[in-house]
């Protein structure tokens, strides 16, 4: 490849290590006695899930097994792909399968897959067909189905260290072409600072790196400075990556707030953003979850199966089209009567838990499942409600909180019913107080 077309490369393909040697940092996988490197020098490959944060070294490894093991390799990306098409080029590799070599599937963004997507591999690595690598920054525990984790090794990559990253840059500095070209001094320090800042992020410290020696070359400027950093950063150049900055808790946050606000327009507006900039659905949808019982609770009590047929909905559905069923969801919160009173009744209860954690459960709530605890007045005086007409108004918290009212039901939506229903049940006995 000529400069001129490598130039066009983003400088992460351009900067990739091409051998085991070259990976900088996590030596407990790559060191002389690394489970990577000794699996890869024995070619004795295994299924495995390699769980780490973003610009760790999880695509390079990939990268580096298609180029030195020359075995059948496929590259899929969780994000963006569809298992239609996957399934349609394993069928056409199996039929060429003329050799004895193993195929291996490089997932990038296992995670991204649902449940009943991630399914699709199990048979193929029960039976040895392909060798899956799968690639994720969340925690396998939760994202990946148990059934398919159990037959893969899960893979810790580590946080690069602020050394990795002076290390990756210098290499940087000395092999590639087109950084050379710029005819850009860095200072050691812009060096320190860059890998700081980067948060253990390769990725993230070679395009800063490459932007501020750009930046420099296109002031005329024959060296590279903090003090260009800083001019950068202040003239608010985008200089991390949207999944990874701040934007990615500022747009739920807005999502969040627009839903609680009855505002179904930003709520869509900020959906389709998180969308766009790379959010997984699932956590969208688990938000929607928490939102319903916090912030809609007995003023709609649909609300909750709404939000989790929702998240259902992104299980089974995926990407792109599961963000109608995520649109619809969130319409719907945001149009709905709103409360907080069930949050707030479990703060009130909690702050009871505090003030007497060992409080005695009343002896007539108590199970007698044994003589002698019916001996000792464990059930007695339990009056059964549906012996009488389904309510008796008695105590049946311990004697210490006794009246207390931790749940106090807004005039909002269905919960209005509920809160008149409340207080003629228990007129005499617990108030239970009117809006204001």
């Amino acid at each position: 490849m000529s400069f001129s077309e490598s130039a066009f490369k983003p400088i992460t393909e351009r900067c990739r290590p091409r051998t085991i040697d070259e990976m900088v940092g996590q030596s407990h996988l790559f060191g002389e006695n690394g489970l990577l490197r000794r699996a890869v020098e024995s070619g004795h490959l295994f299924s495995c899930i390699l769980y780490g944060p973003p610009g760790s070294g999880k695509t390079s490894f990939a990268k580096i097994l298609e180029s030195l093991l020359g075995w059948n390799f496929l590259y899929f990306r969780g994000s963006s792909g569809q298992i239609s098409d996957l399934k349609k080029m394993l069928n056409q590799l199996s039929k060429q399968r003329g050799s004895t070599m193993p195929f291996v599937l490089f997932v990038d963004e296992i995670h991204r897959l649902n449940k009943g997507q991630q399914d699709f591999f199990l048979p193929l690595v029960e039976t040895g067909t392909i060798i899956l690598i799968g690639a994720t920054t969340e925690n396998p525990g939760f994202e990946i189905n148990p059934a398919l984790l159990s037959r893969c090794k899960v893979l810790v990559f580590k946080v690069l260290s602020e050394d990795d990253l002076v290390t990756i840059q210098k290499r940087a500095l000395e092999k590639d072409e087109y950084l050379k070209s710029l005819g850009v001094e860095v200072e050691e320090e812009l060096i320190r600072r860059i890998a700081q800042m980067s948060g253990g992020d390769a990725r993230f410290a070679l395009t800063t790196l490459e932007m501020v020696m750009e930046f420099a070359s296109a002031e005329g400027k024959n060296r590279a400075t903090i003090e260009l950093l800083s001019t950068l950063l202040e003239g608010g150049r985008q200089l991390t990556s949207r999944k990874k900055s701040d934007e990615h808790y500022d747009l739920i946050s807005a999502f969040i707030k627009s839903l609680r606000g009855s505002d179904p327009d930003a709520a869509l507006y900020y959906l389709v953003r998180m969308i766009d900039a790379g959010e997984d659905p699932r956590f969208i949808a688990r938000r929607m979850i928490i939102l319903a019982s916090e912030d809609v609770g007995m003023a709609d009590p649909m609300a909750l199966l709404i939000a989790v047929a929702a998240a259902q909905a992104v299980e089974h559905v995926g990407l792109p089209e599961c963000v109608l069923n995520l649109a619809q969801a969130a319409v719907y919160l945001s149009v709905t009567p709103k409360s907080n009173a069930v949050y707030l009744g479990v703060s009130k209860a909690k702050e009871a838990v505090k003030e007497h954690p060992e409080a005695q459960v009343p002896f007539k709530l108590r199970n007698p499942v044994t003589r002698m605890m019916k001996e000792w007045g464990y059930g007695k005086d339990y009056h059964y409600p549906h012996d009488y007409g389904g309510f008796v108004k008695e105590n049946y918290l311990p004697e210490e909180l006794k009246g207390r009212v931790f749940y106090h039901p807004s005039d909002s939506g269905k919960e209005k019913q509920v809160a008149e229903q409340l207080r003629r049940m228990w007129s005499g006995f617990k108030e239970y107080k009117k809006d204001k």
